[in-house]
């Protein structure tokens, strides 16, 4: 089967819309909230990690970085409407905000379950934010009226591959993935109606990770340009210690490509948020181990990304059809 530059175009850039552009076009959408790696905060840069997919009007967000509920508001989602938290590691820059945004979806009205899923310790962080919490959520409860939060949520804490859950809409697997020193780390694959998305969270590259997406429809997968770890490093007193951790941890953009050729995709791409020359750089190292086909940039909703910077850090996504 063969495709279209025009027809994969439009494809990529549906994936991307905000809920409410496609409410009437699509069961499944995939919003990129925050592809920005690590926990240091700038005064400009792109938010932190997080991924919403809506499927059949129900939103599932992948990792709680800094800032999540923002950007969930700004993509269109109802922060009441909550249901399905997933975490794939326990760096702080992807579980920062888990217990806000929980929070802040019951400050805006949330009165049905939420439930949550990943490794360990999840259930310790739940309990932990309760304790945290307690006198506010209590008074608030008495004060105002509000069903008691801590009975809404349930955490359910994985520490193997396999299914992690199930529902009339969306089947949702998890493959351990590479990313020393952190033992539990998860791919995860969203089989939703009409399309199937997997998400790689912090990997260096992991056969997991390709059998994982092998057939997927879209592979959001992280990558980091070596030329732009290097003007990061410079500018820390820890490089020495932190270019060992990213190197051994995290997929560089060669192994990007080369982990979308090995689940044969018609066409990779990126979401752009740098330079032209730093944009035709990062397509040379994506492309330099895909089969040769052009690669086609995928444009950002900036209702989505309100920040563009460059960086070491960026999502790739790749699509099979």
């Amino acid at each position: 089967m063969t495709i279209s530059r025009r027809d994969f175009i439009g494809a990529a850039l549906a994936s991307l819309v905000p809920p409410r552009a496609f409410a009437q076009q699509s069961s499944t959408r995939l919003v990129l909230l925050g592809t920005g790696g690590g926990p240091r905060v700038t005064a400009q840069g792109r938010a932190k990690p997080a991924t919403l997919i809506v499927a059949n009007g129900v939103p599932y967000v992948i990792d709680c970085g800094d800032g999540v509920a923002l950007q969930l508001v700004r993509a269109g989602v109802e922060l009441g409407s909550l249901r399905y938290v997933f975490i794939t590691h326990q760096h702080s820059d992807h579980n920062l905000d888990y217990g806000n945004l929980i929070y802040d979806a019951w400050a805006a009205g949330l009165r049905k379950p939420v439930d949550a899923w990943g490794p360990p310790p999840l259930a310790a962080m739940t309990e932990a934010y309760w304790q945290l919490n307690r006198f506010d959520i209590e008074t608030r409860i008495a004060d105002e009226g509000r069903v008691d939060l801590r009975k809404l949520v349930t955490a359910h804490e994985f520490a193997k591959d396999g299914e992690v859950m199930r529902n009339d809409d969306v089947r949702v697997t998890a493959a351990r993935v590479r990313h020393p020193p952190i033992e539990h780390a998860y791919a995860y694959r969203f089989d939703c109606p009409g399309r199937s998305i997997v998400i790689s969270g912090d990997t260096a590259y992991s056969p997991e990770l390709v059998s994982l997406a092998k057939g997927a429809d879209v592979l959001v997968c992280e990558a980091m340009h070596l030329a732009g770890l290097e003007r990061l490093l410079a500018k820390v007193p820890n490089a020495s210690t932190l270019r060992e951790h990213l190197l051994a941890s995290h997929v560089v953009a060669e192994d990007a490509g080369r982990a979308t050729i090995r689940r044969s995709p018609r066409r990779c791409g990126r979401s752009p948020r740098a330079s032209a020359s730093a944009e035709r750089s990062w397509w040379g190292a994506i492309c330099s181990r895909c089969d040769g086909r052009p690669g086609v940039p995928l444009r950002r909703n900036r209702r989505v990304y309100p920040r563009t910077v460059s960086g070491s850090h960026r999502t790739c996504l790749a699509a099979s059809r």
